[in-house]
């Protein structure tokens, strides 16, 4: 039923309004129909009273004012100052709180009090009770200052709430922007430093068994055989890759564990086949990394012994593992050989993927030419992301 009536209120504002209205006269002018002095200038007083009513939302101290000077007029002639004749009071009191600042709606209810009170006190042309003169027309026009003090507070309290579902509503909505931008990034960085590293190692094997074909055919075999086994792990790490962009739904293999520094044996091997050697070294007891760490660890060495055999005529590489308590240091650096190779024409992100892989783990990267020569990458880790 009150759902009924609140969706009829808001279809027609104007009828209810106007029914709202006539209701207040009826009740106020018919306090002073029941006899007592003055009853058609009480009529007169009641109906400025109620037409004023109409401006409450405009000019509600204006209309406060009216209905304030009506009741003290009704109260001076000898009316009893009741609950009903003090409804227009009431009912402008009631939009000014809603409107006006707390103080200021304070403010007028005291004064409002004061006057009809006062002028109560003063009349001589009735006996009516002291109570009656002054706590009860206190407390009824108090009554809409605190009811319209609660009602906007309440309003405050739901805009509040309304203003922070919002703001948290943009706040997921640009953290869900920012999470998917850097899973982009860092499945761009898994993909680079794959395709880089595979690539580079099946042309330096390619190149290698191409030379060695005539000469030593045997050798040259070995080194096809390589290539193959450099494919398919390109294959297989693509494919543990991509699969991070499946559905959940896809009914597919799990994926392969992430590879880590157990791995680096099986790429030396390989890049042993390519004409790099690379020496692996640790210093201190070894620990075991988390495996954010050892992923990031493995990329870094995997993409600077890349750069190795892409962009350096060196025949050698080193790998330098150095663990202390909470912190692995990983370096790979070569002597920059006889010959020094061209960069890459499209160079220019393995150093930033390194940095960027670094980063993300908690640790930091530096990269540059050694001054005794070749060129040195150092990657500072902690154990424990």
């Amino acid at each position: 039923m009150l759902a009924t009536w609140r969706r009829y209120a808001g279809r027609h504002p104007r009828l209810v309004e106007a029914g709202f209205l006539l209701l207040v006269y009826a009740a106020t002018s018919n306090q002073y129909n029941e006899g007592g002095p003055g009853r058609w200038p009480g009529l007169l007083l009641a109906t400025a009273a109620c037409l004023s009513l109409l401006g409450r939302r405009s000019h509600p101290v204006a209309v406060v004012a009216i209905t304030t000077v009506c009741a003290a007029i009704s109260a001076s002639i000898g009316h009893l100052i009741s609950p009903l004749l003090l409804l227009p009071v009431i009912v402008a009191l009631y939009e000014l709180t809603l409107r006006t600042p707390q103080k200021t709606a304070h403010a007028y209810g005291t004064a409002v009090i004061a006057l009809i009170v006062l002028t109560a006190l003063l009349s001589d042309d009735n006996n009516q009770p002291w109570g009656l003169k002054t706590v009860s027309p206190a407390f009824w026009i108090m009554l809409p200052v605190v009811q319209g003090s609660a009602v906007r507070a309440r309003r405050a309290y739901l805009e509040a709430v309304h203003t922070r579902a919002e703001h948290a509503e943009r706040t997921r909505e640009e953290e869900a922007r920012h999470r998917v931008a850097e899973e982009r990034i860092r499945i761009a960085r898994e993909l680079h430093d794959v395709v880089a590293h595979h690539m580079a190692l099946a042309n330096a094997q390619a190149a290698t068994a191409a030379h060695l074909a005539r000469t030593r055919p045997e050798q040259a075999q070995t080194i096809l055989a390589e290539l193959g086994t450099t494919t398919s792990s390109a294959l297989r790490e693509l494919q543990a890759t991509v699969g991070l962009l499946r559905q959940s739904d896809d009914a597919e293999d799990p994926l392969e564990p992430s590879p880590g520094l157990g791995r680096l044996p099986e790429l030396a091997s390989a890049f042993g086949a390519a004409g790099l050697t690379v020496l692996i070294t640790v210093d201190g007891e070894t620990r075991p990394l988390s495996p954010g760490v050892d992923l990031t660890a493995f990329r870094i060495a995997q993409e600077a012994l890349t750069n190795v055999a892409k962009h350096a005529g060196a025949s050698t590489a080193r790998v330098e593992l150095a663990y202390t308590v909470d912190r692995l240091t990983l370096t790979v650096s070569d002597d920059g050989g006889t010959v020094p190779r061209a960069p890459a024409p499209s160079g220019g992100f393995g150093l930033i993927g390194m940095q960027e892989r670094a980063q993300s783990a908690g640790g930091r990267l530096q990269a540059g030419h050694r001054p005794e020569g070749g060129f040195a990458v150092t990657a500072q880790l902690p154990i424990h992301a």
